[in-house]
């Protein structure tokens, strides 16, 4: 979809969908709606009269203009309470009228950029979510689709400004939210595309025609590689499976005078059974989307090209699937892991965090000054925080509170979690270093201070997005499926890089 911002009136601009907007409780409607209801002779004034909740949170109207403006259809989008009124808010809202519209079957919308003026939101900031909830709220997954004839696509949003002061800001922010967006959506591709398809080689080749096309660096280990690296841990989960394993790593030097790296570490996990530890049949379909964190670093780089933020950045991802066979690790084994410690295997279903293990201890090995591993590592994390929050885990404060902030600032909720010393008891074994699971009591925390083990003393925050990172329904951006969970996050996070 093309998004352009232009200088003009929303009573003249020619589409076949213009979408404005009502606060809650205006009776006299203002700005572009205004504009519109003098044009239409006061027809709007009549609907906010006999349908007094019109303007309440995502409440929409469609209005016919029989020729009085230059777009054919109208929507009222309500807004809700001016005083509760957020981007993040805009970007959702701007998904719910745009969807309509598509129903409608428009081809050309144009738009208001809602918040900005009396919303009081940010031009800039205000056109960016209005791109980012765009083209979020208009993703579709159909690759495997047979009929597509009769699918209705919007070709062109419109961006409507009328002054010219602000042109120059909301252009800027169009284009971020576009290229944002679009990095999230690839994000939620790799995770919907089914396992027979998204295996590690395949992500490799994703993230090598992300690495062509927006000149990154990249750097694919193989099985040999890994053994000569000692990846002992990665190498465990592997071995039951006939898909060979892959450690993708993608290198970004924003700030080539720094010696500084950050590192992004994505789970890969392209198929979790479980292993011997098998997960049970029901929703078993749904762990093609193990692999989320490694898509969510892969969409992050992509957008992150683009942007060229001044940070140096490693994005690693070990991909491998998790399948029980003959050859498959056991619970009782004992493994060790690239750094050395020795791990006792209680669970093969706790797989995550042991190839997150070498992978991290890789990123070390590179020179990684920073580290970040996102995944859907527990169902303890979705226990505790449902789809709303991904959890945080940290050993370092203030790299915490900075990608926190990130997040805040991206529209995306996250939560840490305690790292009191006495829940590491929990995962110390008798016979090894650590043990792979400490069982179900604050299971979302014992997996990530796991993990902290191989960050040592290097700053480290985890990610836990196993409730965010799929999503069973449409709401505001986020649709049915993969949800590109985290990606904003990381984007967000390399253009704060001077807080770093």
């Amino acid at each position: 979809m093309n998004i352009e911002v232009i200088h003009g009136s929303v009573t003249e601009v020619l589409g076949d969908t213009l979408i404005i907007n009502l606060f809650e409780d205006v009776i006299v409607p203002g700005g572009a709606t205004g504009e519109v209801n003098k044009a239409l002779n006061a027809h709007l004034s009549e609907i906010i009269r006999d349908m007094p909740g019109c303007g309440k949170y995502g409440e929409t109207n469609i209005i016919h203009t029989f020729g009085a403006i230059g777009a054919k259809r109208v929507i009222l989008l309500g807004l809700g309470k001016r005083s509760e009124f957020s981007l993040d808010k805009a970007r959702a809202l701007t998904a719910i009228a745009m969807r309509l519209a598509r129903k409608i079957h428009s081809k050309t919308v144009a738009t208001i950029a809602h918040g900005a003026g009396n919303g009081g939101l940010d031009d800039k900031q205000a056109a960016q979510a209005v791109a980012e909830g765009a083209v979020m709220g208009l993703y579709r997954f159909q690759y495997y689709k047979t009929n597509t004839e009769n699918i209705t696509t919007i070709d062109n949003l419109i961006i409507i400004e009328n002054e010219e002061a602000k042109i120059e800001a909301f252009t800027e922010g169009a284009r971020l939210g576009k290229i944002i967006a679009d990095s999230v959506n690839y994000a939620r591709d790799l995770v919907n595309h089914p396992a027979q398809y998204m295996t590690p080689a395949k992500m490799a080749w994703h993230a090598g025609e992300i690495a062509r096309q927006y000149n990154l660096e990249l750097n694919v280990l193989e099985k040999e590689d890994m053994i000569n690296n000692g990846m002992g841990a990665l190498l465990a989960v592997a071995q039951g499976s006939t898909m060979p394993p892959k450690l993708i790593v993608l290198k970004y030097q924003g700030e080539p005078a720094s010696k500084d790296f950050v590192a992004y570490v994505g789970k890969g996990i392209t198929f979790d059974s479980g292993g011997i530890s098998l997960k049970p049949s029901q929703n078993m379909d749904e762990m093609k989307g193990d692999m989320a964190g490694g898509a969510a670093v892969i969409g992050a780089m992509m957008a992150i090209a683009q942007l060229k933020p001044k940070i140096n950045i490693y994005a690693i991802v070990p991909c491998t699937e998790n399948m029980p066979s003959g050859s498959a690790f056991r619970p009782g084994d004992i493994i060790t892991s690239m750094n050395g410690k020795t791990i006792e295997v209680l669970s093969t279903d706790a797989e995550g965090r042991l190839i997150l293990a070498d992978a991290i201890t890789y990123a070390k090995k590179l020179g990684a000054t920073r580290l970040i591993d996102i995944a859907t590592l527990t169902g303890a994390c979705v226990v505790g925080l449902g789809s709303i929050y991904s959890g945080v885990i940290s050993n370092n404060s203030e790299w915490s509170k900075t990608v926190i902030a990130a997040a805040q600032q991206a529209g995306e909720k996250m939560w840490e979690l305690p790292n009191d010393d006495e829940y590491f008891a929990q995962i110390k074994s008798s016979v090894a270093d650590l043990k792979n699971s400490g069982g179900r009591p604050g299971g979302a925390i014992t997996a990530g201070l796991f993990i902290g083990q191989f960050a040592e003393k290097t700053p480290w925050v985890h990610i836990d997005i196993a409730g965010t990172s799929d999503a069973d329904k449409d709401k505001g951006y986020t649709l049915k499926g993969g949800t590109g969970a985290g990606v904003r996050t990381l984007i967000q996070l390399a253009d704060n890089a001077g807080m770093l």
